[in-house]
């Protein structure tokens, strides 16, 4: 069906569709921010609205309820941390160890940088609902192919086919990442990278 032309019509130079994913990205950032201060099952739909700046009329037009808005801003945690890990192992020089060392780098200063968006993606994610549990199984299960493929010197994930292997390791790398920040980041990052990468050795046979 052809969109109306009201829907269209184009207000201060951006149109109906422009406008309401401007107000998805400030839900996003604003769920992230209060998420990340007073837990999701602390927060209310009021206290993101009033972060965003935003009515309650808006929120329910981009999501149907808190669990849909905290699916979203995890997934939006976890872009920008992909983003950052593929950034660091593009750039990174020698061999799959190396690009390795520099994933696992990228990914815990993200962690340290963002505390709020680390609490989004490490703690309040867990536990809420089939549905959360779902997106949070398919984002490590992204994690542990990723590290896997940086390892392999094919770059084709062949450092390990176990499954149970992968999940393993990656439950390991952020096992670390809970123990680094529930101390207050007291060890070095050199330190916790290099406990990190003896698990991701593992996969490996090392």
């Amino acid at each position: 069906m052809p969109s109306s032309p009201v829907a269209n019509r184009r207000y201060r130079g951006s149109s109906a569709e422009e406008r309401r994913a401007q107000r998805r990205e400030q839900f996003l950032e604003a769920a992230i921010q209060v998420y990340g201060e007073q837990g999701y099952r602390n927060a209310t739909v009021k206290a993101v609205c009033e972060a965003a700046g935003l009515t309650e009329r808006y929120f329910y037009e981009s999501f149907s309820n808190s669990e849909e808005l905290l699916v979203a801003s995890f997934q939006a945690v976890m872009r920008f941390l992909f983003g950052e890990l593929e950034k660091a192992i593009a750039e990174a020089s020698g061999g799959p160890v190396e690009r390795a060392r520099a994933m696992l780098t990228a990914y815990y200063e993200a962690l340290q940088g963002h505390p709020q968006s680390a609490r989004v993606f490490l703690v309040e994610i867990s536990g809420v609902s089939p549905a959360v549990d779902q997106a949070l199984e398919a984002s490590l299960h992204e994690f542990g192919d990723l590290i896997a493929r940086t390892l392999s010197p094919r770059g084709d994930g062949s450092a390990a086919s176990d499954p149970l292997l992968r999940a393993g390791v990656v439950g390991g790398v952020i096992h670390v990442a809970l123990k680094w920040i529930s101390s207050g980041y007291s060890q070095p990052l050199h330190e916790v990278v290099g406990a990190a990468m003896r698990l991701c050795l593992v996969l490996r046979g090392r």
